[in-house]
C-alpha cells in the first residue's frame, strides 16, 4: 500500500524494454525536438526582427510558437533522458512540475487559438474596425488573458490532483505525468473534486470550440462573397494555416482522451499520446511557414541576410590574414 506522503517518485511508461529500441526512441524524439526548436525559434526570431510582421496576427503567432516550445520542452527531454539512461523514474516534485507546465501551456495554447480565430474573423468580416478592435493594447490584454487562464487552470488542477491520497502504486501508464493517469492511483472519493474540475474545463473548452466554429462559418461566408479570385485566395491563405493547426490540436487531443475502450491498448495509447503532445508543436511552424507568403518571404530574407553577413565576415577575416 502506498499513500501520497510515502511516494517519492513515479515510474513512467517506457517505449520499449530493449535498449536498442530505447535508443531508437531517443534519436527519434531528438530529431522531432530539434526540428520543433528550429522551426519555432525561426518564427519567433523572424517576427521579432521584421517590423513588417508587427501586426496582431503575427503577434499571436509569436505567442503560439513560445507556447509550442514550452509544451514540447516539458515532456520530450525527460522522456529522452529516461530512454538514454534506461530508467523510468521521475521525482514526485518533477512530476508535479511537469503536470503543471503541460496543463498551463496546453490550456493557454487553446485559448490563444480561440483568440486567433477572432483575429481572422475581424480581419475578414469587419476589416474597417480591425485597427479599433485589435489595437496593440487589446492584443496584449488578450494574449495575457490566454496565459493567465492557462496558469490558473494548471494551478487548480495540479494542487487538487496532488492533494489526493495515492494508494494504488506509483506506476503511470503514460510517458509523461498526466492527470487521468494520476487519478487512477487514488484510493479516495476525493478524486471526484478533480473530476468536477475536469468537467468544468471540458465545458470551457467546448465553449471555445463553438466560438471557433461559428467564427469560421462567418469567415467562409464572407470569403465566398469576395468577387475576385485573388482576394479569395489571399483570405484563405491566412485562414487555412490556423484552421489546420486547430484541427490537428483538437483531433489528436479528442481522440487521445475519448477513444472507445474497445480499441484501447498500451501501444496505441502511447502512439496517440505522442500525436497530441509532441506532433502539434513540431508541425505547427511547418504549417504556418509553408502557407503564409509574408512569413515565408521574411524567413527567406532573415536566413539569406544572416548567410550574407557570415560570408562577409569570413571574407574580411581572410583578407586580414
Amino acid at each position: 500500500m502506498f499513500n501520497g506522503s510515502s511516494i517519492t517518485q513515479f515510474l513512467l511508461l517506457a517505449f520499449s524494454d530493449t535498449q536498442e529500441l530505447q535508443l531508437l526512441h531517443f534519436w527519434f524524439f531528438l530529431g522531432i525536438y530539434l526540428g520543433a526548436l528550429l522551426g519555432n525559434g525561426l518564427i519567433i526570431t523572424t517576427i521579432a526582427c521584421d517590423h513588417h510582421l508587427h501586426t496582431p496576427m503575427y503577434f499571436f503567432l509569436l505567442n503560439l510558437s513560445l507556447l509550442d516550445l514550452g509544451a514540447i520542452s516539458t515532456t520530450v527531454p525527460k522522456s529522452m533522458a529516461n530512454s538514454l539512461w534506461n530508467t523510468r523514474a521521475i521525482s514526485y516534485s518533477g512530476c508535479a512540475a511537469q503536470l503543471f507546465l503541460f496543463v498551463f501551456l496546453i490550456t493557454a495554447e487553446y485559448c490563444l487559438l480561440t483568440i486567433m480565430a477572432y483575429d481572422r474573423y475581424v480581419a475578414i468580416c469587419r476589416p474597417l474596425h480591425y485597427g479599433t478592435l485589435l489595437g496593440s493594447r487589446a492584443c496584449v490584454h488578450m494574449a495575457a488573458a490566454a496565459w493567465g487562464t492557462g496558469f490558473l487552470n494548471a494551478l487548480l488542477h495540479t494542487a487538487n490532483t496532488f492533494s489526493l491520497p495515492l494508494c494504488q502504486g506509483n506506476v503511470l501508464d503514460q510517458f509523461f505525468c498526466e492527470i487521468p493517469q494520476i487519478l487512477k492511483l487514488s484510493c479516495s472519493h476525493s478524486y471526484l473534486r478533480e473530476v468536477g474540475l475536469l468537467v468544468v474545463s471540458v465545458c470551457l473548452a467546448f465553449g471555445c470550440f463553438v466560438f471557433i466554429v461559428v467564427s469560421y462559418v462567418q469567415i467562409f461566408r464572407a470569403v465566398l462573397r469576395i468577387p475576385s479570385e485573388q482576394g479569395r485566395h489571399k483570405a484563405f491563405s491566412t485562414c487555412l494555416p490556423h484552421l489546420a493547426v486547430v484541427s490537428l490540436f483538437l483531433s489528436t487531443g479528442i481522440f487521445a482522451h475519448l477513444k472507445p475502450p474497445s480499441i484501447s491498448s498500451p501501444s496505441l495509447d502511447l502512439v496517440v499520446s505522442v500525436l497530441y503532445s509532441v506532433v502539434p508543436p513540431a508541425v505547427n511552424p511547418l504549417i504556418y511557414s509553408m502557407r503564409i507568403k509574408e512569413l515565408k518571404d521574411a524567413l527567406r530574407k532573415l536566413i539569406t541576410g544572416r548567410y550574407s553577413e557570415a560570408i562577409n565576415c569570413l571574407s574580411s577575416s581572410a583578407k586580414q590574414l
